[in-house]
């Protein structure tokens, strides 16, 4: 058994079982990718993929389990190689952060011109997704951090570290009716049409609840991944926009009002999630605890080395900081 063998059919998987998309991820030849997966199933003595033809079809149950085996002898590996990294130079490497297009736009910016200016050499990466994609690309080994609010739960091998607390304003022009309204109400909202985010993104079932809560249905008749997009879409006139306050620039949106919202919906918490067994380099402790002051080394390592879930409770006294 070669670990090159458990890298092509752990990639395989990640590829839809597509060996030819494989092989140019991995810059070499199919042929070369179909011979050492059949010299592993040789060895071992069972299928791992089943087939049709020269096609594979699915995993095999048994292939299920040998893939995930291999999974975490890959990310063994490279954690091997982050100890060496760390002590041979601690302030070179790399750094991958899987995010959504809010926190990408609104909250990372400072914290990552800060970080490049103490860490010129360690190279950084950023990839966008729905939240359960963000989740998937950190429990997969594809990314170090996913940065979101929803969805990271649903994977119970990462490790989530409460960052900062939010809530959401709703926009609208100025000529807008409720731009002068002196207390904003969840009954007013429901008389307009809205334009919010997509359910699963930043925060939206917070603001589901709250109407539901109220024996209100809000006319959604637009939604987006991008506040950027959701506010281009209020200056046409299609809604009343509702965005986390985060986005919400005091500039570029002089054109638009912002009306406080906090005492409508229930706030939201952005969280780190980090897989568990993840070896952890200086710069990335770093890194945490510049987006999040309170989580300091200590308790980022604590919380990585509790059981399952039990790290929330590391967290449950400490005050949040709002945003």
């Amino acid at each position: 058994m070669k670990l090159q063998q458990l890298r092509y059919i752990w990639e395989v998987t990640r590829h839809n079982l597509n060996v030819s998309a494989t092989a140019q991820s991995l810059f070499t030849s199919q042929p070369g990718i179909s011979k050492q997966i059949r010299l592993l199933e040789d060895e071992l003595g069972v299928e791992i993929f089943a087939r049709s033809g020269k096609h594979l079809t699915r995993v095999t149950p048994a292939g299920e389990a040998i893939i995930e085996l291999a999974g975490k002898v890959l990310r063994t590996v490279d954690n091997i190689k982050h100890v060496s990294q760390e002590h041979s130079d601690e302030r070179r490497g790399s750094l991958s952060i899987a995010t959504t297009h809010t926190q990408a736009r609104y909250a990372l910016p400072p914290v990552i011109h800060e970080f490049r200016q103490k860490y010129p050499d360690v190279a950084l990466h950023m990839q966008q997704g729905t939240p359960k994609q963000i989740a998937q690309m950190v429990s997969e080994g594809q990314a170090d951090f996913a940065i979101c609010t929803e969805s990271l739960e649903l994977f119970t091998d990462l490790v989530l570290l409460p960052c900062y607390r939010w809530n959401r304003c709703v926009l609208v022009p100025q000529d807008h009716p409720l731009a002068s309204v002196e207390t904003l109400t969840l009954e007013a909202l429901a008389e307009y049409p809205l334009v919010t985010y997509l359910f699963g993104f930043t925060g939206r079932s917070q603001l589901d609840d709250a109407f539901k809560a109220h024996d209100l249905t809000p006319n959604v008749v637009l939604t987006a991944a991008d506040a950027d997009v959701i506010k281009t879409y209020v200056r046409l006139g299609l809604g009343v926009g509702i965005v986390a306050h985060m986005a919400v620039d005091p500039v570029i949106d002089r054109d638009l009002v912002a009306l406080d919202a906090s005492h409508l919906f229930e706030s939201s918490t952005t969280k780190i999630g980090i897989r568990r067994g993840t070896f952890m380099r200086g710069f990335m402790f770093d890194f945490v605890n510049r987006f999040a002051p309170h989580l300091d080394r200590d308790s980022v390592e604590a919380a990585l080395a509790a059981g399952p879930r039990h790290e929330q409770t590391l967290f449950e006294r400490v005050e949040l900081p709002v945003r």
